[in-house]
C-alpha cells in the first residue's frame, strides 16, 4: 500500500469516476486503474464496485479513504514542517474562482501580492459551476472560490475545509427608468409580479427567486437566464425586466443606468468561501495567498456597503 494509491481512492470517492480522477491527477485513466487494482490485491475486502458505468466505493473503501486523507495530510505535515520552520512564503498556488468573484477579486488580489517581498506566484483559472460542485474542485486546484446560499447545506468536512470571505447580500436591481427604482426597500410581494432575467437553475439568483416565489404564492415570469453579472446588468438597464445581482462583486459599466435595491422578506445571502483540501493549507504559501483575498475581500466589501 502506497501513499499515491491512497490518494486515487480518496478522489475516486470524491469525483466519482476514473476518467475525473485521471484527469485531475493529470495522468491516464489506465495509470489510476492500475494503481486502484494494486491497492485492491492488499485487502480481502473489495474497495471499489460497479454501478453502471461508474466506479463507487464500497463501505470498506469509504473507511480506507477516509484514513488515507489523515495520512495524506499528516505526510503534508512533515513535507512541509521546514519550509515553515524557515518561514519561505514564496512557490505556486493555483486559485480557482466562479466568473463574478473572478472579475471583482482576481486583479485586485495580483496587485495586493505584488506589493509583497517574496510572495508567491498565483496561477488563476475560473469555473462557473453550480455549488454542489465546487468540492470536486480542490481536487484540481489549491484554493477555490465558492459560493453558496446562507440557508443551504453547508460545504463537506471530510477531506475539505472552508474559510468565510464574506457574506454577500444580493439586490434586486432595475432600471433607473423603473417605477421601483425610487423604492429604498422591496418585498417578495414587490416583486414576484414583474418580469426577470436571472440565472440558470442551481445558481444563487436563481434560488433568490424562487425564494420569492414561494413566499409571494405565486409563479415568477423568467425571461432570460444569463449567469454572467455584466450581461444581467446590461439587460435589466435596458428596461423591461428585473435581475438579482450580488452587492460587492457585480459592479459594471452599466450601473449607471440601474439602482440595486435590497430585498427584505427572503433569505438573500451568498457565502463567498474559500475551499480547500487540509493539506494544501499547511503550505505558507497557500496561507498566504488566503489572507490576501481576506483583505481584497473586505476592502472590496467597505467600498460597495
Amino acid at each position: 500500500m502506497e501513499l499515491h494509491q491512497l490518494q486515487i481512492l480518496r478522489e475516486l470517492g470524491a469525483l466519482g469516476s476514473v476518467t475525473a480522477v485521471a484527469e485531475a491527477l493529470r495522468v491516464t485513466p489506465s495509470a489510476v486503474s492500475q494503481q486502484l487494482a494494486a491497492l485492491q490485491r492488499s485487502f480481502p475486502a473489495p474497495l471499489t464496485r460497479r454501478t453502471g458505468r461508474t466506479l463507487a466505493l464500497t463501505s470498506a473503501g469509504e473507511v480506507l479513504a477516509a484514513a488515507g486523507a489523515e495520512a495524506i495530510d499528516a505526510m503534508a505535515a512533515a513535507r512541509h514542517a521546514l519550509d515553515d520552520f524557515e518561514d519561505a512564503p514564496s512557490g505556486v498556488v493555483g486559485l480557482s474562482g466562479f466568473h463574478s468573484a473572478g472579475q471583482a477579486l482576481f486583479g485586485l488580489l495580483l496587485r495586493d501580492l505584488t506589493a509583497q517581498r517574496d510572495a508567491p506566484t498565483v496561477r488563476l483559472t475560473d469555473e462557473d459551476v453550480a455549488q454542489s460542485q465546487f468540492p470536486a474542485l480542490t481536487a484540481s486546484h489549491d484554493l477555490v472560490l465558492a459560493h453558496r446560499m446562507e440557508h443551504s447545506e453547508p460545504w463537506p468536512t471530510q477531506g475539505i475545509r472552508s474559510l468565510t470571505l464574506v457574506r454577500e447580500p444580493l439586490d434586486v436591481a432595475v432600471s433607473t427608468a423603473h417605477p421601483l427604482a425610487t423604492r429604498a426597500r422591496l418585498t417578495p410581494d414587490d416583486v414576484a409580479g414583474e418580469k426577470w432575467v436571472t440565472s440558470r437553475v442551481g445558481y444563487s439568483p436563481d434560488d433568490v427567486l424562487r425564494a420569492v416565489s414561494a413566499v409571494a404564492n405565486r409563479p415568477i415570469d423568467v425571461l432570460h437566464r444569463i449567469n454572467d453579472y455584466g450581461a444581467v446588468s446590461a439587460v435589466v438597464a435596458a428596461g423591461g425586466v428585473l435581475g438579482m445581482l450580488p452587492r460587492f462583486t457585480s459592479r459594471s459599466t452599466d450601473d449607471r443606468d440601474i439602482v440595486r435595491i435590497p430585498l427584505e422578506g427572503v433569505s438573500t445571502h451568498r457565502m463567498i468561501d474559500v475551499l480547500a483540501r487540509p493539506e494544501n493549507l499547511r503550505r505558507r504559501s497557500v496561507r498566504v495567498v488566503v489572507e490576501a483575498l481576506r483583505r481584497v475581500m473586505t476592502r472590496l466589501s467597505d467600498e460597495s456597503s
